[in-house]
Protein backbone atom coordinates (compact mmCIF):
# COMPACT_ATOMS: atom_id res chain seq x y z
CA UNK A 1 0.00 0.00 0.00
CA UNK A 2 1.41 3.66 -0.64
CA UNK A 3 1.29 6.50 1.45
CA UNK A 4 -1.73 8.69 -0.34
CA UNK A 5 -3.80 4.98 -0.61
CA UNK A 6 -3.39 4.77 3.67
CA UNK A 7 -3.65 8.76 3.64
CA UNK A 8 -7.40 8.14 2.14
CA UNK A 9 -8.50 5.47 4.09
CA UNK A 10 -7.81 7.49 7.43
CA UNK A 11 -9.78 10.09 6.35
CA UNK A 12 -12.88 8.01 6.46
CA UNK A 13 -12.13 8.04 10.30
CA UNK A 14 -12.17 4.21 10.31
CA UNK A 15 -9.59 2.42 13.14
CA UNK A 16 -6.19 1.98 11.56
CA UNK A 17 -3.37 -0.33 11.83
CA UNK A 18 -0.23 1.15 10.43
CA UNK A 19 2.21 -1.10 9.64
CA UNK A 20 5.12 -1.42 7.05
CA UNK A 21 9.23 -1.77 7.29
CA UNK A 22 11.50 0.35 8.83
CA UNK A 23 12.25 3.63 6.95
CA UNK A 24 8.42 2.84 5.01
CA UNK A 25 7.40 6.07 5.77
CA UNK A 26 5.25 5.44 8.79
CA UNK A 27 5.90 8.58 11.08
CA UNK A 28 6.19 10.86 7.99
CA UNK A 29 2.45 9.80 6.75
CA UNK A 30 1.18 10.25 10.79
CA UNK A 31 2.71 13.70 10.41
CA UNK A 32 0.77 14.47 7.13
CA UNK A 33 -2.95 12.88 8.93
CA UNK A 34 -2.07 15.26 12.16
CA UNK A 35 -1.55 18.39 9.71
CA UNK A 36 -4.71 17.45 7.96
CA UNK A 37 -6.54 16.64 11.22
CA UNK A 38 -5.16 20.24 12.57
CA UNK A 39 -6.09 22.37 9.14
CA UNK A 40 -10.20 20.95 10.00
CA UNK A 41 -9.75 21.59 13.25
CA UNK A 42 -10.23 17.98 14.94
CA UNK A 43 -8.17 17.70 17.87
CA UNK A 44 -5.64 14.74 17.95
CA UNK A 45 -3.81 13.34 20.63
CA UNK A 46 -0.30 12.39 19.48
CA UNK A 47 1.38 9.68 21.65
CA UNK A 48 3.96 6.96 21.63
CA UNK A 49 4.95 3.95 23.81
CA UNK A 50 8.68 5.86 24.13
CA UNK A 51 9.59 9.16 24.48
CA UNK A 52 11.98 9.28 21.53
CA UNK A 53 9.49 7.80 19.78
CA UNK A 54 7.34 10.72 20.62
CA UNK A 55 9.53 13.38 20.11
CA UNK A 56 9.03 12.86 15.82
CA UNK A 57 5.20 14.14 16.44
CA UNK A 58 5.79 16.37 18.88
CA UNK A 59 3.89 14.23 21.40
CA UNK A 60 4.20 12.08 24.66
CA UNK A 61 4.29 8.67 25.80
CA UNK A 62 0.67 7.22 25.48
CA UNK A 63 1.29 6.03 29.66
CA UNK A 64 1.46 10.05 30.18
CA UNK A 65 -1.15 10.85 28.18
CA UNK A 66 -3.71 8.65 29.18
CA UNK A 67 -2.63 8.91 33.40
CA UNK A 68 -2.04 5.21 33.81
CA UNK A 69 1.44 5.54 34.29
CA UNK A 70 3.65 2.74 35.37
CA UNK A 71 0.69 1.06 36.69
CA UNK A 72 0.55 -3.16 35.85
CA UNK A 73 -3.59 -3.02 36.24
CA UNK A 74 -6.18 -0.48 36.37
CA UNK A 75 -9.82 -0.73 38.46
CA UNK A 76 -12.84 1.13 39.10
CA UNK A 77 -11.18 2.85 42.10
CA UNK A 78 -8.10 4.01 39.99
CA UNK A 79 -10.27 5.30 37.87
CA UNK A 80 -12.12 7.36 40.14
CA UNK A 81 -8.38 8.67 41.45
CA UNK A 82 -7.95 9.95 37.48
CA UNK A 83 -10.85 11.68 37.45
CA UNK A 84 -9.57 14.10 40.07
CA UNK A 85 -7.02 15.35 37.75
CA UNK A 86 -8.55 18.26 36.02
CA UNK A 87 -5.52 18.09 33.26
CA UNK A 88 -6.83 14.66 32.36
CA UNK A 89 -10.29 15.90 31.96
CA UNK A 90 -8.62 18.97 29.41
CA UNK A 91 -6.91 16.38 27.74
CA UNK A 92 -9.92 13.77 26.72
CA UNK A 93 -12.54 16.88 26.62
CA UNK A 94 -10.70 18.21 23.38
CA UNK A 95 -9.09 14.96 22.07
CA UNK A 96 -11.48 13.17 19.31
CA UNK A 97 -8.51 11.45 17.90
CA UNK A 98 -5.84 9.03 19.10
CA UNK A 99 -2.52 8.23 17.70
CA UNK A 100 -0.21 5.81 19.57
CA UNK A 101 3.30 5.39 17.42
CA UNK A 102 5.61 2.18 18.35
CA UNK A 103 2.69 -0.04 19.54
CA UNK A 104 5.24 -3.24 19.18
CA UNK A 105 6.76 -1.94 22.41
CA UNK A 106 3.34 -1.90 24.24
CA UNK A 107 2.05 -4.21 26.38
CA UNK A 108 -1.43 -5.65 25.62
CA UNK A 109 -2.42 -5.20 29.36
CA UNK A 110 -1.82 -1.29 28.85
CA UNK A 111 -3.08 -0.93 25.59
CA UNK A 112 -6.56 -2.63 27.57
CA UNK A 113 -5.93 0.08 30.24
CA UNK A 114 -6.18 3.19 28.01
CA UNK A 115 -8.79 2.25 26.13
CA UNK A 116 -10.89 1.52 29.80
CA UNK A 117 -9.61 5.14 30.52
CA UNK A 118 -10.90 6.28 27.39
CA UNK A 119 -14.38 5.24 27.94
CA UNK A 120 -14.41 6.29 31.59
CA UNK A 121 -13.12 9.77 30.23
CA UNK A 122 -15.17 10.14 27.69
CA UNK A 123 -18.24 9.04 28.94
CA UNK A 124 -19.00 7.05 26.00
CA UNK A 125 -18.84 3.39 25.84
CA UNK A 126 -18.12 2.75 22.14
CA UNK A 127 -14.81 1.54 22.21
CA UNK A 128 -12.00 4.06 23.28
CA UNK A 129 -14.48 5.87 24.09
CA UNK A 130 -15.46 6.50 20.53
CA UNK A 131 -12.01 8.15 19.41
CA UNK A 132 -10.75 7.59 16.15
CA UNK A 133 -7.49 5.44 17.10
CA UNK A 134 -4.45 4.71 14.68
CA UNK A 135 -1.88 2.30 15.79
CA UNK A 136 1.84 2.65 14.15
CA UNK A 137 4.54 0.10 14.72
CA UNK A 138 6.19 -2.90 12.85
CA UNK A 139 5.76 -5.79 15.24
CA UNK A 140 9.42 -7.33 13.45
CA UNK A 141 11.23 -4.49 15.73
CA UNK A 142 11.23 -5.06 19.40
CA UNK A 143 8.57 -6.47 21.81
CA UNK A 144 7.56 -4.79 25.29
CA UNK A 145 10.68 -4.76 27.25
CA UNK A 146 9.94 -7.10 30.49
CA UNK A 147 7.90 -9.35 28.42
CA UNK A 148 6.87 -12.66 29.61
CA UNK A 149 8.24 -15.70 28.41
CA UNK A 150 4.54 -16.32 26.58
CA UNK A 151 4.95 -18.94 23.69
CA UNK A 152 2.23 -17.18 22.07
CA UNK A 153 3.13 -13.96 22.36
CA UNK A 154 0.32 -12.68 24.21
CA UNK A 155 1.97 -9.95 25.34
CA UNK A 156 1.74 -7.81 21.95
CA UNK A 157 -1.38 -5.12 21.16
CA UNK A 158 -2.29 -7.70 18.71
CA UNK A 159 -3.97 -9.80 21.14
CA UNK A 160 -5.29 -7.34 23.47
CA UNK A 161 -9.19 -6.78 24.11
CA UNK A 162 -8.57 -3.47 23.13
CA UNK A 163 -7.61 -4.50 19.39
CA UNK A 164 -10.60 -6.50 18.85
CA UNK A 165 -13.13 -3.98 20.00
CA UNK A 166 -10.93 -1.51 17.59
CA UNK A 167 -11.16 -3.87 14.80
CA UNK A 168 -8.67 -1.57 12.74
CA UNK A 169 -7.98 -1.80 9.16
CA UNK A 170 -4.95 -2.86 8.35
CA UNK A 171 -2.78 -0.05 6.25
CA UNK A 172 0.66 -1.91 5.33
CA UNK A 173 3.06 0.34 3.50
CA UNK A 174 5.25 -1.25 1.34
CA UNK A 175 7.75 1.70 -0.15
CA UNK A 176 11.09 2.30 1.16
CA UNK A 177 12.36 5.96 2.50
CA UNK A 178 15.00 5.82 5.12
CA UNK A 179 18.03 3.56 3.47
CA UNK A 180 19.60 5.06 0.97
CA UNK A 181 21.54 1.84 -0.56
CA UNK A 182 19.39 -0.77 -2.16
CA UNK A 183 22.32 -3.66 -0.56
CA UNK A 184 20.80 -2.75 2.91
CA UNK A 185 17.40 -2.41 1.80
CA UNK A 186 17.24 -5.93 0.39
CA UNK A 187 18.87 -7.43 3.29
CA UNK A 188 16.62 -5.78 6.15
CA UNK A 189 13.73 -7.15 3.68
CA UNK A 190 15.09 -10.19 2.89
CA UNK A 191 15.35 -10.62 7.42
CA UNK A 192 11.70 -9.61 7.31
CA UNK A 193 10.50 -12.56 4.80
CA UNK A 194 13.25 -15.24 6.38
CA UNK A 195 14.77 -15.65 3.05
CA UNK A 196 18.54 -14.19 4.30
CA UNK A 197 21.15 -15.86 2.54
CA UNK A 198 24.58 -16.52 2.24
CA UNK A 199 25.08 -13.68 -0.29
CA UNK A 200 23.39 -11.49 2.54
CA UNK A 201 25.86 -12.75 5.00
CA UNK A 202 29.02 -12.01 2.67
CA UNK A 203 27.32 -8.00 2.84
CA UNK A 204 27.17 -7.63 6.36
CA UNK A 205 30.51 -9.44 7.08
CA UNK A 206 32.31 -6.91 4.97
CA UNK A 207 31.34 -4.77 7.93
CA UNK A 208 32.81 -6.42 10.47
CA UNK A 209 35.49 -4.23 12.21
CA UNK A 210 35.22 -1.77 8.95
CA UNK A 211 36.07 1.83 8.87
CA UNK A 212 33.33 4.52 9.26
CA UNK A 213 33.49 7.75 7.51
CA UNK A 214 34.72 10.41 9.12
CA UNK A 215 33.39 13.76 10.06
CA UNK A 216 30.03 11.81 12.82
CA UNK A 217 30.69 10.11 15.73
CA UNK A 218 29.17 6.33 15.86
CA UNK A 219 26.34 5.71 18.02
CA UNK A 220 27.48 2.35 19.44
CA UNK A 221 24.76 -0.01 20.46
CA UNK A 222 24.56 -2.84 22.51
CA UNK A 223 21.97 -5.43 23.55
CA UNK A 224 22.56 -5.42 27.62
CA UNK A 225 22.81 -2.85 30.26
CA UNK A 226 26.06 -4.20 31.37
CA UNK A 227 27.61 -3.63 28.16
CA UNK A 228 26.47 0.21 27.29
CA UNK A 229 27.29 0.69 31.47
CA UNK A 230 31.23 -0.91 30.66
CA UNK A 231 31.76 1.48 27.51
CA UNK A 232 30.51 4.47 29.14
CA UNK A 233 32.32 4.10 32.04
CA UNK A 234 35.54 3.93 29.63
CA UNK A 235 34.81 6.76 28.41
CA UNK A 236 34.21 8.71 31.29
CA UNK A 237 37.43 7.64 32.53
CA UNK A 238 39.19 9.15 29.25
CA UNK A 239 37.82 12.51 30.28
CA UNK A 240 40.56 14.51 32.42
CA UNK A 241 37.96 17.15 34.41
CA UNK A 242 36.44 16.98 38.04
CA UNK A 243 34.30 14.51 38.63
CA UNK A 244 30.80 14.83 40.11
CA UNK A 245 28.15 12.50 41.86
CA UNK A 246 24.77 12.15 41.82
CA UNK A 247 23.07 10.33 43.91
CA UNK A 248 19.66 8.38 44.05
CA UNK A 249 17.23 9.02 47.03
CA UNK A 250 13.73 6.81 47.54
CA UNK A 251 11.09 6.42 50.00
CA UNK A 252 8.52 3.55 50.72
CA UNK A 253 8.89 -0.24 51.20
CA UNK A 254 11.80 -1.67 49.12
CA UNK A 255 9.39 -3.94 46.90
CA UNK A 256 8.24 -0.91 45.30
CA UNK A 257 11.38 1.29 45.43
CA UNK A 258 12.63 -1.87 43.25
CA UNK A 259 9.93 -1.62 40.98
CA UNK A 260 10.70 2.15 40.45
CA UNK A 261 14.26 1.68 40.29
CA UNK A 262 13.90 -0.85 37.30
CA UNK A 263 10.76 1.04 35.29
CA UNK A 264 12.86 4.62 35.28
CA UNK A 265 15.97 3.32 34.33
CA UNK A 266 17.98 6.17 36.57
CA UNK A 267 21.14 5.37 38.15
CA UNK A 268 21.37 4.85 41.92
CA UNK A 269 24.67 6.37 41.53
CA UNK A 270 25.58 8.67 38.26
CA UNK A 271 28.72 10.20 37.57
CA UNK A 272 29.07 13.32 35.72
CA UNK A 273 31.81 15.40 34.20
CA UNK A 274 31.93 18.27 31.71
CA UNK A 275 31.83 16.56 28.62
CA UNK A 276 30.22 13.53 29.35
CA UNK A 277 27.83 12.73 26.73
CA UNK A 278 24.49 11.62 28.37
CA UNK A 279 20.69 10.96 27.63
CA UNK A 280 17.74 11.62 29.19
CA UNK A 281 15.21 9.01 30.53
CA UNK A 282 12.33 10.97 31.30
CA UNK A 283 9.90 13.65 29.59
CA UNK A 284 9.87 17.30 30.43
CA UNK A 285 7.90 19.25 27.57
CA UNK A 286 8.61 22.11 29.73
CA UNK A 287 12.77 22.30 30.02
CA UNK A 288 12.05 20.87 26.20
CA UNK A 289 13.49 17.48 26.61
CA UNK A 290 12.23 13.44 26.47
CA UNK A 291 13.19 10.05 27.09
CA UNK A 292 16.26 9.65 24.38
CA UNK A 293 17.28 13.16 23.78
CA UNK A 294 21.19 13.61 24.07
CA UNK A 295 23.36 15.74 24.36
CA UNK A 296 26.67 16.63 26.75
CA UNK A 297 27.22 18.15 29.54
CA UNK A 298 28.61 21.26 29.48
CA UNK A 299 28.65 22.88 32.95
CA UNK A 300 28.05 22.53 36.30
CA UNK A 301 25.99 25.26 38.05
CA UNK A 302 28.27 27.16 41.00
CA UNK A 303 25.37 27.49 43.19
CA UNK A 304 24.03 24.11 43.42
CA UNK A 305 25.77 22.17 40.89
CA UNK A 306 23.24 21.36 38.77
CA UNK A 307 24.74 20.01 35.44
CA UNK A 308 23.93 22.13 32.35
CA UNK A 309 23.48 20.11 29.27
CA UNK A 310 23.91 21.11 25.33
CA UNK A 311 21.40 18.92 23.50
CA UNK A 312 22.39 17.81 19.85
CA UNK A 313 20.03 20.17 18.97
CA UNK A 314 21.57 23.15 20.18
CA UNK A 315 19.18 23.88 22.91
CA UNK A 316 20.55 23.98 26.65
CA UNK A 317 18.83 22.65 29.81
CA UNK A 318 19.29 21.89 33.46
CA UNK A 319 19.19 18.73 34.54
CA UNK A 320 17.33 19.28 38.35
CA UNK A 321 16.10 16.10 39.81
CA UNK A 322 13.19 13.88 38.55
CA UNK A 323 10.85 12.30 40.98
CA UNK A 324 9.26 8.63 40.04
CA UNK A 325 5.98 7.69 42.35
CA UNK A 326 3.54 4.91 42.93
CA UNK A 327 0.60 5.97 44.28
CA UNK A 328 -2.92 4.48 45.41
CA UNK A 329 -5.72 6.16 46.40
CA UNK A 330 -4.30 9.58 46.12
CA UNK A 331 -1.26 8.74 48.29
CA UNK A 332 2.48 8.35 47.61
CA UNK A 333 3.43 5.04 48.38
CA UNK A 334 6.34 4.79 47.25
CA UNK A 335 8.99 7.94 45.22
CA UNK A 336 12.56 7.66 43.89
CA UNK A 337 14.49 10.60 43.15
CA UNK A 338 17.50 11.08 40.56
CA UNK A 339 18.60 13.15 37.67
CA UNK A 340 16.70 11.90 34.64
CA UNK A 341 20.12 11.14 32.92
CA UNK A 342 22.05 8.26 32.01
CA UNK A 343 25.51 8.60 29.99
CA UNK A 344 25.64 8.12 26.56
CA UNK A 345 28.06 7.31 24.55
CA UNK A 346 26.90 3.50 24.55
CA UNK A 347 22.93 2.79 24.19
CA UNK A 348 20.88 -0.63 23.80
CA UNK A 349 19.16 -1.50 20.93
CA UNK A 350 16.07 -1.28 22.76
CA UNK A 351 16.54 2.65 23.48
CA UNK A 352 17.56 2.97 19.67
CA UNK A 353 14.23 1.70 18.44
CA UNK A 354 12.21 5.20 16.36
CA UNK A 355 16.16 7.01 16.04
CA UNK A 356 17.77 7.35 12.16
CA UNK A 357 21.12 6.92 12.72
CA UNK A 358 24.59 8.39 10.03
CA UNK A 359 26.97 5.84 12.04
CA UNK A 360 26.65 3.17 13.88
CA UNK A 361 29.09 0.65 16.07
CA UNK A 362 26.82 -2.58 16.27
CA UNK A 363 27.38 -5.69 18.93
CA UNK A 364 25.36 -8.39 17.96
CA UNK A 365 27.66 -11.01 18.94
CA UNK A 366 25.04 -11.65 22.11
CA UNK A 367 21.80 -10.84 20.99
CA UNK A 368 18.55 -12.02 23.68
CA UNK A 369 15.66 -11.40 21.46
CA UNK A 370 13.66 -11.97 18.39
CA UNK A 371 14.07 -8.88 16.12
CA UNK A 372 17.47 -7.43 17.80
CA UNK A 373 19.39 -7.42 14.71
CA UNK A 374 16.75 -6.11 12.71
CA UNK A 375 16.15 -3.05 14.36
CA UNK A 376 19.99 -2.00 14.80
CA UNK A 377 20.38 -2.38 11.55
CA UNK A 378 17.78 -0.51 10.17
CA UNK A 379 18.39 2.65 12.27
CA UNK A 380 21.34 3.48 9.74
CA UNK A 381 20.74 4.58 6.44
CA UNK A 382 23.83 3.31 4.14
CA UNK A 383 25.54 -0.36 4.49
CA UNK A 384 28.75 1.79 4.77
CA UNK A 385 27.69 3.53 7.87
CA UNK A 386 27.55 -0.05 10.19
CA UNK A 387 30.68 -1.29 11.63
CA UNK A 388 29.95 -4.97 13.34
CA UNK A 389 32.11 -5.24 16.70
CA UNK A 390 30.51 -8.75 16.78
CA UNK A 391 28.31 -10.91 14.93
CA UNK A 392 25.90 -13.90 15.18
CA UNK A 393 23.92 -15.21 12.09
CA UNK A 394 20.92 -16.30 15.16
CA UNK A 395 20.75 -12.21 15.83
CA UNK A 396 18.77 -11.72 12.02
CA UNK A 397 16.54 -14.49 13.31
CA UNK A 398 12.70 -13.43 13.23
CA UNK A 399 10.00 -14.73 15.16
CA UNK A 400 7.95 -17.60 13.30
CA UNK A 401 4.73 -16.55 14.76
CA UNK A 402 6.00 -13.05 13.88
CA UNK A 403 6.10 -14.35 10.47
CA UNK A 404 2.83 -16.13 10.26
CA UNK A 405 0.46 -13.22 11.41
CA UNK A 406 2.40 -10.57 9.29
CA UNK A 407 1.59 -12.23 5.95
CA UNK A 408 -2.16 -12.05 7.48
CA UNK A 409 -1.90 -8.01 8.22
CA UNK A 410 -0.40 -8.08 4.45
CA UNK A 411 -3.25 -9.61 3.08
CA UNK A 412 -5.37 -8.14 5.07
CA UNK A 413 -3.91 -4.50 3.90
CA UNK A 414 -4.45 -6.05 -0.03
CA UNK A 415 -8.35 -6.38 0.28
CA UNK A 416 -8.23 -3.19 2.37
CA UNK A 417 -6.52 -1.59 -0.61
CA UNK A 418 -9.09 -2.92 -3.28
CA UNK A 419 -12.03 -2.29 -1.10
CA UNK A 420 -11.24 1.26 -0.45
CA UNK A 421 -9.94 1.78 -4.36
CA UNK A 422 -13.66 0.51 -5.26
CA UNK A 423 -15.17 3.91 -4.04
CA UNK A 424 -15.79 6.33 -6.37
CA UNK A 425 -14.20 10.33 -5.92
CA UNK A 426 -17.80 11.08 -4.57
CA UNK A 427 -18.14 8.62 -1.98
CA UNK A 428 -14.95 8.95 -0.76
CA UNK A 429 -15.56 13.04 -0.15
CA UNK A 430 -18.75 12.10 1.59
CA UNK A 431 -17.56 9.72 3.87
CA UNK A 432 -14.38 12.20 4.80
CA UNK A 433 -17.11 15.29 4.73
CA UNK A 434 -19.09 13.19 7.53
CA UNK A 435 -16.27 12.30 9.63
CA UNK A 436 -15.34 15.80 9.58
CA UNK A 437 -18.65 16.91 10.97
CA UNK A 438 -19.31 13.89 13.66
CA UNK A 439 -15.40 14.88 15.33
CA UNK A 440 -16.53 18.52 15.60
CA UNK A 441 -14.25 20.04 12.68
CA UNK A 442 -14.49 22.57 10.13
CA UNK A 443 -14.85 21.54 6.22
CA UNK A 444 -13.82 24.71 5.54
CA UNK A 445 -9.72 24.50 5.83
CA UNK A 446 -6.92 27.10 8.02
CA UNK A 447 -10.47 28.26 10.10
CA UNK A 448 -7.63 29.07 12.57
CA UNK A 449 -4.06 28.28 13.39
CA UNK A 450 -3.81 26.02 16.36
CA UNK A 451 -0.67 25.28 18.89
CA UNK A 452 0.43 22.29 20.63
CA UNK A 453 -2.02 22.77 23.93
CA UNK A 454 1.25 21.74 26.32
CA UNK A 455 2.98 24.23 25.24
CA UNK A 456 1.17 26.98 24.16
CA UNK A 457 -0.38 27.12 27.93
CA UNK A 458 2.72 27.13 29.68
CA UNK A 459 4.50 29.56 27.67
CA UNK A 460 1.23 31.94 27.63
CA UNK A 461 1.31 32.15 31.43
CA UNK A 462 5.18 33.38 30.91
CA UNK A 463 3.90 35.90 28.66
CA UNK A 464 1.17 37.09 30.85
CA UNK A 465 4.05 37.76 33.73
CA UNK A 466 6.52 39.20 31.32
CA UNK A 467 3.92 41.55 29.38
CA UNK A 468 3.49 43.04 33.40
CA UNK A 469 7.20 43.94 33.40
CA UNK A 470 8.13 41.18 35.63
CA UNK A 471 12.09 40.54 35.48
CA UNK A 472 12.88 36.98 34.70
CA UNK A 473 13.47 36.18 38.08
CA UNK A 474 10.23 37.62 39.37
CA UNK A 475 8.68 35.28 36.60
CA UNK A 476 10.63 32.09 38.41
CA UNK A 477 9.96 33.22 41.64
CA UNK A 478 6.38 33.36 40.61
CA UNK A 479 5.89 29.94 38.58
CA UNK A 480 8.31 27.67 40.65
CA UNK A 481 10.51 27.26 37.76
CA UNK A 482 14.36 27.45 37.07
CA UNK A 483 15.38 30.69 35.15
CA UNK A 484 16.64 28.63 32.38
CA UNK A 485 13.24 27.24 32.11
CA UNK A 486 12.15 31.09 31.90
CA UNK A 487 14.68 31.98 29.37
CA UNK A 488 13.70 29.00 27.25
CA UNK A 489 10.18 30.21 27.67
CA UNK A 490 11.34 33.65 26.24
CA UNK A 491 13.25 32.43 23.32
CA UNK A 492 9.85 30.38 22.14
CA UNK A 493 7.64 33.90 22.95
CA UNK A 494 9.81 35.75 20.96
CA UNK A 495 10.05 33.38 17.86
CA UNK A 496 6.36 32.71 18.21
CA UNK A 497 5.24 36.90 19.23
CA UNK A 498 7.70 38.71 17.69
CA UNK A 499 5.74 42.19 18.74
CA UNK A 500 6.72 41.37 22.57
CA UNK A 501 8.17 43.81 24.87
CA UNK A 502 11.14 42.93 26.45
CA UNK A 503 13.09 45.45 26.43
CA UNK A 504 13.14 45.57 30.72
CA UNK A 505 14.96 42.10 30.53
CA UNK A 506 17.52 43.55 28.05
CA UNK A 507 20.91 43.12 29.55
CA UNK A 508 24.03 45.15 29.11
CA UNK A 509 24.85 46.43 25.77
CA UNK A 510 28.84 44.76 26.12
CA UNK A 511 27.70 42.01 27.37
CA UNK A 512 25.51 41.76 24.04
CA UNK A 513 28.69 43.03 22.02
CA UNK A 514 30.93 40.44 23.27
CA UNK A 515 28.32 37.30 22.61
CA UNK A 516 27.56 38.89 18.99
CA UNK A 517 31.59 39.07 18.64
CA UNK A 518 32.07 35.44 19.81
CA UNK A 519 29.48 34.49 17.58
CA UNK A 520 30.82 36.08 14.48
CA UNK A 521 33.74 34.03 14.98
CA UNK A 522 32.48 30.92 14.84
CA UNK A 523 32.16 29.06 11.79
CA UNK A 524 29.70 26.33 10.05
CA UNK A 525 27.26 24.20 12.15
CA UNK A 526 28.86 26.03 15.63
CA UNK A 527 27.18 29.15 14.57
CA UNK A 528 24.81 30.00 17.14
CA UNK A 529 25.57 27.62 19.25
CA UNK A 530 25.99 28.60 23.25
CA UNK A 531 29.23 25.76 24.07
CA UNK A 532 31.64 27.11 21.49
CA UNK A 533 30.62 30.62 22.43
CA UNK A 534 30.73 30.28 25.89
CA UNK A 535 34.57 28.46 25.75
CA UNK A 536 35.35 31.43 23.89
CA UNK A 537 34.67 33.93 26.33
CA UNK A 538 35.99 32.11 29.20
CA UNK A 539 39.76 32.03 27.63
CA UNK A 540 39.03 36.24 27.10
CA UNK A 541 38.04 36.63 30.55
CA UNK A 542 34.38 37.27 30.12
CA UNK A 543 32.62 34.68 32.47
CA UNK A 544 29.11 35.11 31.24
CA UNK A 545 26.76 32.31 31.95
CA UNK A 546 24.73 29.90 30.09
CA UNK A 547 21.52 31.84 30.77
CA UNK A 548 23.48 35.43 30.11
CA UNK A 549 24.49 34.25 26.67
CA UNK A 550 21.03 33.19 25.68
CA UNK A 551 19.99 36.57 26.94
CA UNK A 552 22.24 38.31 24.71
CA UNK A 553 21.52 36.42 21.80
CA UNK A 554 18.23 37.88 21.70
CA UNK A 555 18.74 41.25 21.02
CA UNK A 556 21.65 40.89 18.64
Amino acid sequence: MTQAQALAILKTGVNVYLTGSAGAGKTYLLNQYIKYLENHDIPVAVTASTGIAATHMNGMTIHGWSGIGIRESINDHDLDALEDKQYLWKRFDKARVLIIDEVSMLHAHRLDMVEKVCRRFKRNNKPFGGLQVILSGDFFQLPPINRSNDPDLKDMVIYSEAWALMNPAICYLTEQHRQEDEVLTNILNTIRDDSIDEEHYKHLETRLNADLPQGIRATRLYTHNANVDTENDMELGTINSEERVFNMSSTGPEPLVEILKKSCLAHQSLRLKVGAEVMCIKNNFEEGYVNGTRGKVVHFLDSDGTPVIELYNGKVIYATPSTWEIEENGKVKASISQLPLRLAWAITIHKSQGMSLDNAEIDLSNTFAYGMGYVALSRVRTLSGIRLVGFHPDSLKVDPKVLAFDQGLRNESTANEQMFSKLKKGEQEKLEHDFILRMGGSITTGKKSKQPILKVSTIMITKELLDQGKTIAQISKDRGLTKGTITHHIEQIVEQFPETIITHIRPKQKDIDIVKKANSTLEGEEVGKLSPIKTILDKSGHKLSFEDIRLAKLFI
